[in-house]
C-alpha cells in the first residue's frame, strides 16, 4: 500500500515531539510551550532549511525532496536507523517514481537566430553554455578567448560544439 502524505505527516510530528530543546542543544526560551518536543521552526534552524520548506515536508509534500535534505531532517530528528530509512522509504514511495522518467537531453546545438546574435556581438568575446557549462556556440572574438579551452575539448573529445 502507498504511503499518504497523512502518513507522512504523523511520523515527522511524532518525531518531532519527541525530541526536547534540550535534547537538540537549543536553549530553551519561556515555560510555556504549546507543542512537545521541537517546534517546526527548531526543525528547520536544526536542519538547515527554511521553515516554509520544512512545513512543506512536514504536510507530506516530500516528492522531490534530495536525500542530502532528507538526511539533515533526520538528523535534526535524531532518528534512529530504521527510523531514517522509513522516512526515505516515504519520500521514495511519495516521488511517485520520478527518478524513472526520461530527463530532457541538453541542447548540444543554439538556435540560428542566437548564432546570429552572437555573431552581431563584433566589439566582444560572447559564448553560449549549457547547464553543464558545455561551450555550445561563440562569435569570432570569443572562439579566440576561447581558443586553449577548445584546443583543448577537440584533443579530449569533449563537448564544444558551435563556432
Amino acid at each position: 500500500m502507498r504511503p499518504s502524505k497523512q502518513d507522512v505527516r504523523d511520523f515527522l510530528v511524532t518525531r518531532r515531539g519527541k525530541v526536547t530543546p534540550e535534547q537538540a542543544g537549543l536553549s530553551h526560551y519561556g515555560g510555556n510551550r504549546r507543542v512537545p518536543g521541537l517546534r517546526r521552526e527548531e526543525v528547520a534552524l536544526l536542519a538547515g532549511v527554511s521553515v516554509d520548506y520544512y512545513t512543506r515536508l512536514e504536510k507530506g509534500n516530500l516528492a522531490g525532496a534530495s536525500e542530502s535534505v532528507l538526511h539533515s531532517i533526520a538528523s535534526a530528528l535524531q532518528l534512529d536507523d530504521a527510523e531514517r530509512a522509513h522516512l526515505l522509504d516515504l519520500a521514495r514511495a511519495l516521488d511517485g517514481g520520478s527518478a524513472a522518467r526520461p530527463r530532457r537531453t541538453p541542447r548540444s546545438r543554439v538556435r540560428p537566430g542566437l548564432q546570429l546574435v552572437l555573431d552581431g556581438m563584433a566589439g566582444m568575446p560572447a559564448f553560449v553554455t549549457n547547464a553543464r557549462m558545455d561551450l555550445l556556440a561563440w562569435n569570432p572574438l570569443g572562439g579566440a578567448f576561447l581558443g586553449p579551452l577548445l584546443d583543448f575539448a577537440a584533443a579530449t573529445g569533449t563537448a564544444a560544439t558551435g563556432g
